[in-house]
């Protein structure tokens, strides 16, 4: 997917329900309220911790953190009582390991992806992006499209559809940011903004009717992924499901008339012409082969749905933290300034313009080391390991968390303040500013996404300043942080 930590925060969704399967009839787990160094059936040490209470764990206390945006203190408060760097815990009704807050511990689960864990799903998920014609897991559906997203978003790629992303952010801009001092709703026009890039690239699509009818329904597919994982008629879950479903026919249809037009056509589309869908059917796999309908329909869905609310999410809290710090946004505005004189009336953004936008990345990843868009990612331990002296049983989950090192002072002095220049010269340390993952599973969306912010930054900088319309508005932080009115802004055009 784009984003695969889109989906990351799903698993926290479950809480509630899992929650009130308390009152299941089902043989209740010991509570552990006190560190102890357990023995598996083997003997082997075990790391120390509790399971909190019968069924629910220490759910509830995870998941009041995580609304409080402060999931790291979950993991202080164990590390801390425990006095030591490893410890278990029970989540959402399964044995759960946490490796630490540092990162070694990053590090070694990142390098270690296959060999000893993979990546663990939710079986809302598995419903949701189930296909029509596999019964695959999860895992092997998502193994398999990985493979393909390179064709499309590797930079050499993206480099080729920079200016059309340009293109549609400045008419976006055109159409909805009036050029006379208004007021708007950041959340709402960046939702929108973000999504039309992702349809004209991914699919082709430039009506503006047809984009809001796959936005209705991307809609509910988001609302599915994070609803109860109960899939009765009526639920948010089922109509997710329903959605997606739906989303799959649409593609499909528009896949297959593209497939016909492009070999009746036997001619090569050119690259100025070309979108990503037409891209993955005329590219070949390993074999030399055609690409299978079936999975260039599955990597379009996942595009369309896997980084629509993270990215746009993303942007807006880029703009609270402009509007929040006016130095901050003069030296972006600086910076932006400079690449625009530079350039010829109507001419597009390039590649090379963005490589110059080194101070507005930073800001962007100061805004994703402090709000990251997600709590982190689960996985499986495919068989038994050790780790600092201890066991983690094959059949566990891990458990790694953004904040534990993206709020550590001993990588980030005054972690809670917002500070840009932390990523000027070599930046952190290695493995400590996590947004996109690592290693393997390192998010294949990365560079869309920045390529996306970045040409977003630029058009907004570029035309406005603004400031916030509730002055005290604040951030909510589940599913995704996000300032709690969608942040409604005044804006003040400039010309430059």
């Amino acid at each position: 997917m784009i984003n695969e930590l889109f989906h990351i925060s799903i698993l926290l969704s479950t809480v509630i329900i899992f929650s009130s399967l308390c009152f299941r009839k089902r043989k209740p787990r010991e509570k552990s309220p006190v560190a102890t160094n357990n023995y598996d059936s083997k003997g082997k040490i075990l790391p120390p911790g509790g399971t909190g209470w019968p069924l629910i764990g220490e759910t509830l206390d995870y998941f009041s953190k995580v609304k409080q945006g402060i999931p790291q203190k979950f993991v202080m408060d164990r590390m801390n009582k425990y006095s030591s760097k490893v410890f278990r815990t029970s989540l959402i009704g399964e044995s759960v390991a946490i490796l630490g807050n540092n990162a070694e511990g990053n590090k070694f689960l990142f390098s270690n992806e296959k060999k000893l864990v993979q990546v663990w799903w939710p079986s809302s998920v598995e419903k949701i992006f189930a296909t029509s014609e596999n019964n695959k897991s999860t895992n092997e559906y998502l193994k398999g499209m990985r493979k393909l997203f390179p064709l499309i978003l590797k930079p050499d790629v993206l480099v080729e559809h920079i200016g059309k992303m340009d293109d549609v952010v400045k008419q976006h801009f055109q159409t909805y940011w009036k050029c006379k001092e208004a007021v708007i709703n950041v959340g709402e026009m960046s939702k929108k903004c973000i999504f039309s890039v992702a349809c004209n690239l991914f699919l082709g699509i430039n009506d503006a009717a047809k984009i809001d009818q796959l936005e209705k329904i991307v809609d509910e597919v988001a609302t599915g992924l994070h609803s109860m994982p109960i899939d009765l008629p009526g639920t948010a879950l089922n109509r997710g499901i329903k959605a997606s479903k739906h989303m799959r026919k649409i593609v499909e249809t528009m896949v297959r008339q593209r497939k016909h037009d492009y070999f009746s056509a036997r001619q090569k589309i050119s690259v100025s012409e070309v979108d990503f869908m037409s891209r993955l059917i005329q590219a070949r796999d390993e074999n030399g082969e055609n690409l299978k309908e079936e999975d260039i329909i599955s990597v379009l869905v996942g595009l369309m749905e896997g980084g629509y609310a993270t990215l746009h999410n993303t942007i807006t809290v880029i703009m609270y933290q402009l509007a929040e710090f006016p130095d901050v946004y003069n030296l972006v505005l600086t910076e932006q300034k400079e690449i625009a004189k530079s350039k010829e009336t109507g001419e597009k953004l390039s590649w090379e313009d963005l490589r110059k936008m080194k101070y507005s990345w930073n800001v962007v990843c100061e805004v994703l080391r402090i709000l990251p868009p997600g709590i982190g990612s689960f996985k499986e331990a495919i068989t038994d390991f050790s780790y600092e002296g201890y066991t983690i049983p094959k059949g566990w989950k891990i458990h790694w968390i953004f904040h534990s090192t993206h709020k550590n002072p001993e990588y980030f002095p005054n972690p809670e303040s917002f500070d840009p220049s932390r990523f000027q010269g070599d930046g952190p340390i290695p493995y400590t500013f996590v947004p996109f993952g690592g290693g393997s599973r390192m998010c294949p969306g990365n560079e869309y996404a920045r390529v996306a912010m970045l040409i977003f930054m630029h058009n907004a900088v570029t035309k406005f300043r603004w400031e916030k319309f509730i002055p005290s508005e604040g951030i909510i932080y589940y599913p995704y942080p996000r300032p709690a009115q969608g942040l409604p802004i005044r804006l003040h055009p400039h010309n430059l």
